[in-house]
This record gives structure tokens, sequence and C-alpha cells, in this order.
């Protein structure tokens, strides 16, 4: 059965930093492409940054383009988000996810496109 599970977020005050982890496991991690989002309470879930299967190629959203860094370890089939600069407009529950096909050479900023979701773990902002 595949399962995504994220871990590490809390609150912090702005500013500061966290860094998530997303273990997988009952697929093969190391050629799919994931994804992390975030969804705030009356907001629809957003992209926030992907990688490729390879680790060759990043994508992130404008709102946390050199404040945020994903990376992967295909040994450890995790996935990594290192946030810093926190601000309170990054409050949200973060979710890692896969898209339904491994191999994929695009990072798809879209969530219809994964097929495999994490349960999600909550980040908190204080200004």
């Amino acid at each position: 059965q595949q399962q995504l599970v994220e871990s590490g977020g809390g609150l912090v005050q702005a500013g500061g930093s966290l860094r998530l982890s997303c273990a997988a496991s009952g697929l093969p991690f190391t050629i799919y492409t994931m994804g992390w989002f975030r969804q705030s309470p009356g907001k629809e879930r957003e992209f926030v940054a992907g990688i490729r299967w390879d680790g060759r190629m990043t994508y992130y959203a404008d709102s946390v383009k050199d404040r945020f860094t994903i990376s992967r370890d295909n040994a450890k089939n995790t996935m990594y988000l290192q946030m810093n600069s926190l601000k309170p407009e990054d409050t949200a529950v973060y979710y890692c996810a896969a898209p339904g096909r491994p191999l994929t050479t695009q990072v798809e900023p879209t969530p219809g496109y994964y097929h495999y979701w994490g349960q999600g773990t909550q980040v908190t902002v204080s200004s």
C-alpha cells in the first residue's frame, strides 16, 4: 500500500525556520517526481515546490522562491522542504504528493495531477 507521511511541522515565529520531511513507502520513490502543497482555511490547495525523480529539476511557487528549498534523499525514500524566513502567510497544512505514474519529466504545479497524498502537517507562523 502506497503511503506518504509528513513530519516536522510546528509553531514558529516569523523569520524562523522549519524542515519538513515526507517519508514514502509502498511505491518506488526513486522514480517518482514529488511535490509539496499547502492549504490554509478557506483557500484552495496550492503548489509550493516540486522535485523531479532524479533530483535534477526543481520548481518553486513565486511566493516561496529564495526562502524554501526542496530536496530528496532517494536512499532514504524521503523528501524534504527546508523553510527559512517564514512569514505568517506561510501558515497552512503542508502536504506531500506523488503523481499517478513514475518517471514524469516535468514538475507539475496542479494538485489534480497528483494521485498519492500524505495526511499533512500543520505549520503555524506567528507574527
